[in-house]
């Protein structure tokens, strides 16, 4: 059982590294520092957006409009903290608990 917590651990925080690099890879296309006429740069552009936009959709449906200021990753940044520090954490620890 704490095997199989490790590695969903292991997964949120993957997803928080993918999810943080989407973030600066947007700033630096905004700011034109890059751009997507470059291959490389599009296609990444592109897997990122379509690994993170099934965590941004449901989010995007109940946060109110905000115009160009998109809030969902920071959202789906604290919901993947409280699952690694808070929710993961308590479940090991009792199930060591009960396992005693």
């Amino acid at each position: 059982m704490i095997a199989l917590l490790q590695i969903v651990q292991l997964l949120l925080n993957l997803v928080w590294w993918v999810i943080v690099i989407q973030a600066i890879l947007s700033w630096l296309i905004a700011f034109n520092v890059i751009n997507t006429h470059s291959d490389f740069v599009r296609t990444v552009w592109n897997a990122l957006q379509k690994i993170t936009e099934p965590l941004y959709r449901p989010i995007r449906r109940v946060l109110p409009d905000f115009g160009a200021l998109d809030l969902s990753p920071l959202v789906v940044l604290l919901i993947l903290y409280i699952l690694t520090n808070i929710v993961i954490p308590n479940i090991a620890q009792n199930y060591l608990v009960a396992a005693y």
